[in-house]
């Protein structure tokens, strides 16, 4: 019978890319990882690994063993999950990654009072941005994954995890307190603003290119002088007369009591955001209570609710 441990080596690799990365991650030396890859090639019988360059490839015949892996990984967490839920203990290690707006105003108000209701809930975030924290929830790196996808950008499915729903987050107009634009409270149509310099996120990020296609279908191009990440420096940028930008309202850009914050006429312009967790580990009592209080929040933030909300 085909050891486990060698198999999750086997799927790490291909998570990971390289023998050394495997290592590192698991509390291995490389040639631990060669060797317990090499005495699963003698258990299979079949190539597993080719040279490429320096490192190597995965065969085919890897990449089916590997995708095996995943089904028996999912089924084990599927079982702890419910061996756990019986108990209903809220306790333990949640590991939570979460983009910088994300982190900021959706993880980091819950940490507190998740703590207070659970004692031995530990939760731990790292900030960091989707691309990178995809691969890393797949290879176990994180509990649970806080992302966000735009209808004309959605994130590709994948079958080793499981998408949660957190809600949807209007995307709004910052603007400088004078603006003409800003004078009442009625949204702005986009049209209005074709000759304004913009302010937005960094160039190939989503949300960059969300400011690009709104303002097209208005019938402009967008004049950018300004690229942020940080949704509170677009937002002191628009309250300073350095340029008009979209923000989400995920970031609580109207605490800035420089900025005037409109909607923008037309239908809802906004995005989705989800929690991806690994396959059969939604139903893990503490990921569980952290996937509800991350629901909670994110609809406290829509409804106006106090920042302390859970």
């Amino acid at each position: 019978m085909l050891e486990l441990r060698r198999l999750r080596l086997l799927r790490e690799l291909r998570e990971r890319g390289t023998i050394a990365a495997v290592a590192d991650a698991l509390a291995y030396t490389p040639s631990a990882v060669s060797q317990q890859l090499t005495q699963l090639e003698r258990e299979t019988g079949v190539t597993l690994l080719e040279k490429a360059g320096r490192g190597v490839r995965l065969t085919d015949a890897a990449h089916r063993l590997a995708d095996h892996t995943e089904e028996v990984l999912a089924r084990l967490e599927a079982a702890e999950a419910e061996l756990l839920a019986e108990s209903g203990a809220v306790q333990g290690r949640v590991r939570v990654a979460a983009f910088q707006t994300a982190a900021r105003s959706l993880v980091v108000p819950i940490m507190r009072p998740l703590a207070e209701r659970y004692a031995g809930l530990r939760l731990e975030l790292i900030e960091l941005e989707v691309e990178e924290s995809l691969p890393r929830l797949r290879a176990g790196d994180f509990d649970v994954l806080v992302a966000e996808e735009y209808e004309t950008a959605p994130r590709p499915h994948e079958a080793a995890l499981e998408r949660v729903d957190i809600g949807t987050d209007r995307i709004v107009l910052a603007l400088p307190r004078s603006h003409p634009a800003a004078q009442d409270d009625r949204p702005v149509p986009l049209r209005r603003l074709a000759g304004e310099r913009w302010c937005t996120s960094g160039e190939g990020t989503l949300f960059a290119d969300l400011l690009v296609r709104v303002c097209r279908a208005a019938g402009f191009e967008p004049d950018v002088r300004h690229r942020a990440n940080d949704v509170a420096l677009l937002v002191q940028l628009a309250a300073d007369g350095h340029g008009v930008s979209l923000v989400p309202a995920l970031g609580q850009p109207e605490a800035h009591p420089g900025a005037a914050i409109r909607r923008v006429a037309g239908p809802p312009l906004e995005r989705r955001l989800y929690a991806a967790v690994r396959r059969g580990n939604s139903q893990r009592p503490p990921v569980a209570a952290t996937l509800e209080a991350l629901r909670s929040r994110a609809a406290a933030i829509g409804s106006g609710a106090p920042a302390d909300a859970p």
